[in-house]
């Protein structure tokens, strides 16, 4: 089959903002590619070790490549990419580079299967380590844990420096028996981690239904069908008729009653929320997941450029969390937010 391929050149704060404008512009696949130099500071503390492309991409800058089915109009997915771009750039006051973008045909093998060369076994915690499934590994210690992931086009491989801020930070998190959910799964990456990290049950959930697919096949390949359950919802919709408006009645005052989430595996409050998205869709549902945690409960929010923090955290702060810790990989922030107790 022939596709088209779109191509612009960008900066890599927006490089994933861009890829979900493609991904709702119905593309086959995204790619993302970064500066290959090897002026990049990496993080190699627990002897990760990286084997990129080295490329002429400058210092601080993406290229983010899309694929259509050998559409209609051409033109139209550019404009509609264009809007996008001005619309990061003007209204929410990220740099988008250039925006150069360019266009070409290809043939699906040049593009589905390339990038797998460059994508190895990866350590990115003491205990967690991500294997493609095409690569062959074998565990250090006992201790180790091995996430089997084929991420599918752009999913999440956890190369990215937010998805390893959660890992990490999951690591840290994550109690045996508690219940999760994971806002915007992607690969599916983050809920599999929780459930190899001992989590009673996991609830992911993704708007896109290629992610939910993706995530779907992942925790398969994981045998972890039984712990996770996975369910298209934007954002945490899902839960409106399983608990979440008993929940918000309470807002903290006093400890809501545990809602049985039936179908969705996960039982309301749950002790911990993880979501790895973009900054501006953090701040849309906030109080959503306030009233999903129950007291004391955790709030991973990953995904959030430097220049987005201090909105995130004023955020936070009014919804009634209290900051506990941030973590930071490059130009990227997690913050580690906990409910409050309630004091009778």
């Amino acid at each position: 089959m022939r596709w088209q391929e779109i191509t612009i050149h960008t900066r890599e704060e927006v490089a994933e903002l861009i890829a979900n404008a493609f991904h709702d512009m119905n593309a086959g696949g995204v790619t993302i590619e970064e500066s290959g130099t090897l002026n990049k500071q990496r993080d190699t503390s627990l002897g990760q070790w990286y084997e990129l492309p080295l490329n002429d991409i400058p210092e601080g800058e993406a290229v983010v490549q899309a694929y259509f089915a050998e559409p209609d109009d051409v033109p139209a997915l550019i404009e509609r990419l264009m809007e996008h771009v001005r619309f990061v750039r003007d209204e929410l006051g990220y740099d988008v580079g250039t925006a150069e973008v360019k266009t070409r045909e290809v043939d699906e093998e040049d593009w589905a299967n390339s990038w797998k060369q460059y994508y190895k076994p990866l350590r990115l915690s003491e205990r967690l380590t991500i294997k493609p499934t095409w690569e062959t590994y074998e565990p250090e210690s006992p201790d180790e844990i091995v996430l089997e992931l084929d991420p599918g086009m752009a999913f999440g491989t956890g190369t990215h420096p937010t998805t390893a801020l959660c890992l990490r930070t999951l690591e840290k998190e994550v109690v045996p028996g508690i219940d999760v959910i994971d806002v915007g799964t992607g690969s599916g990456v983050l809920a599999i981690a929780a459930a190899k990290l001992g989590a009673r049950r996991v609830l992911a959930l993704d708007l896109d239904p290629v992610a939910v697919s993706s995530a779907t096949e992942n925790v398969r390949l994981n045998g972890l069908q039984h712990t996770i359950v996975i369910k298209e919802s934007d954002l945490l919709g899902v839960l409106q008729g399983a608990g979440l408006a008993k929940a918000a009645t309470a807002r903290g005052e006093t400890a809501p009653a545990r809602a049985n989430a039936g179908e969705l595996g996960v039982e309301l409050p749950v002790r911990l929320v993880v979501a790895n998205i973009l900054a501006e869709i953090i701040l849309l549902f906030i109080r959503d997941v306030y009233d999903v945690l129950e007291p004391g409960g955790t709030y991973i929010a990953s995904g959030i450029y430097k220049n987005k923090e201090d909105d995130v955290e004023k955020g936070l702060l009014e919804a009634g969390f209290a900051i506990e810790r941030k973590e930071r990989d490059q130009d990227w922030v997690a913050f580690v937010a906990k409910k409050r107790q309630v004091t009778l």
